[in-house]
């Protein structure tokens, strides 16, 4: 879609460069971080560092609602993930004048035991049309489930826009299983952000050939290059 380039081409840049200038990404291809998972990796994200920056908080939702434009979609509803998705998800329906709901990523133990927040006396989203907000999609795991989640509870959501994306195999398989299809976009793929971290000096050529490499087979990268997983 020549548009969201068009789109993505102007945002994605611009908010690699706050992203790495705050810490939301960093990157060490010589001296890799140890995941939960115990595998050594080359980059760490962290979403929630953009929120001390509102140029970047801006520069997300207009990239947000430039999006929704191209894709000629009008939400009833702007949905955050629950709970880095929320503040951008608040965000946007401001700047659109939208009602909010965000999605749990388990139902309450105690009350109503509620999936989803937001959604006033009827318990539904009642057929509403619904855009997801994430922060990361990675395998994409969690947020075919919030999508799930909506469809339960009577929302149309055809999409999800998140923050960033690794860009795996992994997370297109999942979305390719929802029915009713829900399509993903990103405002940051990870192409763009190792350029913009090479253009920047953040990273040297050797370095961003690296990240490049790891983005094949990212849990092997480490092990290739003598950073041996940690048990956990």
């Amino acid at each position: 879609m020549k548009e969201m380039q068009t789109i993505t081409d102007q945002y994605g840049p611009l908010l690699a460069k706050e992203a790495l200038r705050l810490g939301a990404i960093r990157l060490r291809p010589d001296d890799p971080f140890t995941w939960a998972s115990g595998y050594r990796m080359p980059i760490y994200n962290d979403n929630r560092q953009l929120l001390a920056s509102p140029k970047a908080r801006s520069v997300i939702a207009e990239a947000f609602a430039a999006m929704l434009k191209a894709l000629g979609f009008d939400p009833d509803n702007i949905a955050g993930t629950a709970t880095a998705g929320i503040p951008h998800a608040t965000t946007l329906a401001d700047k659109l004048q939208k009602p909010l709901s965000y999605v749990r990523s388990a139902g309450k133990d105690h009350g109503l035991s509620q999936l989803i927040e937001g959604l006033g006396p009827e318990g539904s989203y009642q057929g509403s049309k619904v855009v997801l907000i994430e922060d990361l999609i990675s395998t994409g795991g969690s947020s075919i489930k919030a999508v799930d989640a909506i469809v339960q509870a009577q929302g149309v959501c055809p999409y999800t826009l998140a923050i960033f994306t690794y860009g795996f195999q992994a997370s297109v398989d999942a979305f390719a299983t929802l029915n009713p299809a829900c399509s993903f976009f990103t405002i940051l793929e990870y192409d763009s952000m190792v350029r913009t971290a090479l253009a920047s000096g953040y990273v040297d050529a050797k370095g961003a050939a690296l990240l490049k490499e790891w983005r094949t087979d990212p849990f092997a990268w480490g092990e290739n290059h003598g950073f041996m997983p940690v048990k956990k």
